[in-house]
């Protein structure tokens, strides 16, 4: 730990405070969440093991959050990422409407990308939200926090606790599109009841596994037809209302997968994901803005939402630039 210099606090999870801290050395800033042991004998949490074990098993990849060391203090430990500037919660809560559709394109597209990049490695994170998903100071979207994460059997030989609950794509991408989360139940009740009056009622001519669900017939709800999701999101594309309409299913073998969602119209369609330096990138309290660099005057920009031939450089612009020959 005397290798880092705290510059921070940056909040709390469920294992352990997080902070921001620079190496001595090198000058890099990193994020250190310490996990503290209450007793010995308890050994190191199950979810901090996971996360450990999870972002392990996986190689780089730009669109999950890098551990780059763990290592023990005092009575427990300390793993170190790297450093992210807010998440997309802050994002969608700062947001002054809801996002322009080049923007939730963007950040669709990236969670799209880290997902697909994990189930491809075999890993189910479980606690997807936006809370999770770290945005960097350039922009850049990576999914983080694997304490809820399993690795998985293809075969589905492998059984899981029913007992964990998370935000799927789908939700996430509603919430992007609204502005706010479409189920915002503040229990499993209430939860349930949002998503019935949305979804409808589901019976097992819908989903034929309803009935070998754990807890099937223990509570019982009033029968109601789904809502049409263009009465939803009445601002939505036809595009996003059909990929939507394709993760929001309760049968989960019929759900679309991340690597096919990442090849649906919807992406390919004006507008086209805005590039991650033109998303916005609110700051977390307490954690200061990063300082311009100083440079010439910004001659010509680029903007998603303008005609493309109004955003193309004037060629005597670069000229002087281009080496002749």
């Amino acid at each position: 730990m005397d290798q880092y210099c705290i510059l921070g606090r940056i909040g709390e999870g469920a294992h352990g405070i997080v902070f921001k801290a620079k190496h001595v050395e090198t000058g890099e800033i990193v994020a250190l969440k310490k996990v503290a042991l209450r007793r010995l004998e308890d050994g190191i949490p199950n979810q901090a093991l996971r996360e450990i074990k999870a972002l392990q098993e996986m190689e780089d990849n730009q669109y999950v959050v890098q551990l780059k060391a763990v290592f023990p203090h005092s009575a427990g430990f300390v793993l170190a990422f790297e450093f992210m500037l807010s998440d997309l919660a802050e994002v969608v809560r700062h947001a002054q409407r809801p996002l322009a559709q080049a923007q939730v394109k963007s950040y669709l597209q990236m969670l799209l990308k880290g997902v697909s990049f994990c189930h491809a490695n075999n890993i189910v994170h479980r606690d997807l939200k936006p809370a999770n998903l770290l945005i960097s100071a350039s922009g850049q979207l990576k999914i983080a926090d694997f304490g809820l994460a399993r690795v998985f059997s293809p075969d589905g030989s492998r059984l899981y606790t029913h007992q964990v609950a998370t935000r799927a794509v789908g939700c996430i991408m509603g919430e992007l599109l609204n502005g706010s989360p479409l189920f915002p139940g503040k229990n499993d009740i209430e939860q349930l009841c949002y998503v019935l009056r949305i979804l409808g009622t589901p019976n097992p001519q819908v989903w034929p596994e309803l009935t070998e669900l754990p807890d099937y017939n223990k509570i019982s709800f009033k029968e109601q037809a789904p809502v049409p999701l263009e009465e939803v999101l009445p601002d939505a594309s036809p595009q996003a209302l059909d990929l939507l309409g394709q993760f929001l299913l309760y049968p989960p073998r019929q759900r679309i997968a991340a690597s096919k969602a990442l090849l649906h119209q919807y992406f390919f369609t004006a507008p086209l994901p805005a590039h991650p330096s033109e998303l916005p990138i609110p700051q977390r309290l307490g954690v200061p803005a990063p300082k311009a660099h100083p440079g010439p005057p910004r001659i010509h920009d680029f903007y998603v939402d303008r005609p493309l031939e109004e955003s193309l450089l004037n060629p005597e612009l670069i000229r002087p630039f281009i080496l002749e020959g």
